[in-house]
């Protein structure tokens, strides 16, 4: 999971009950404020930390989304697009893909990222991959920011 992921989600959590509480809106209302912010961080971070993506001989698996022909997928690229999608990071992966004539994409974030596209380049060779890993001042260790 992504720390800058992991972090805005938290400071949320945490920020908002303080804020109501030194608003002075009563005990009654901090209680339901602080309860709806803290239910849904503890049903969507354990599903962040199990989220795992399967490559079978043909198939990409997604939690959550269902499976993607191999030899469907026209390209790889590099996104950090914040929308919704089954990704624990903000670094992401966009596949393209094209299915029954139509084009559709998903955003995943598999952990070993070298290791996850050189699997479905075997099965289909013929993916376009556009994911640079380029160090700069966002990057600490091997991760971005």
């Amino acid at each position: 999971m992504s720390v800058l992921l992991l972090g805005f989600t938290l400071a949320i959590a945490l920020l908002l009950p303080i804020f109501v509480i030194r608003k002075g809106v009563g005990i009654e209302a901090s209680i339901i404020v602080i309860a709806a912010t803290f239910f849904p961080f503890i049903i969507i971070t354990p599903m962040l930390f199990r989220m795992r993506y399967s490559i079978s001989k043909w198939r990409l698996d997604v939690p959550y989304y269902g499976g993607i022909k191999i030899w469907d997928i026209i390209s790889i690229k590099r996104s950090y697009n914040p929308l919704s999608s089954p990704a624990a990071s903000l670094k992401r992966l966009r596949i393209d893909y094209k299915k029954n004539e139509k084009k559709g994409w998903i955003l995943i974030s598999p952990v070993r990222e070298e290791e996850f596209i050189e699997m479905l380049k075997n099965v289909n060779p013929r993916i376009q991959i556009n994911v640079s890993n380029k160090k700069g001042i966002w990057r600490i260790q091997d991760w971005d920011i």
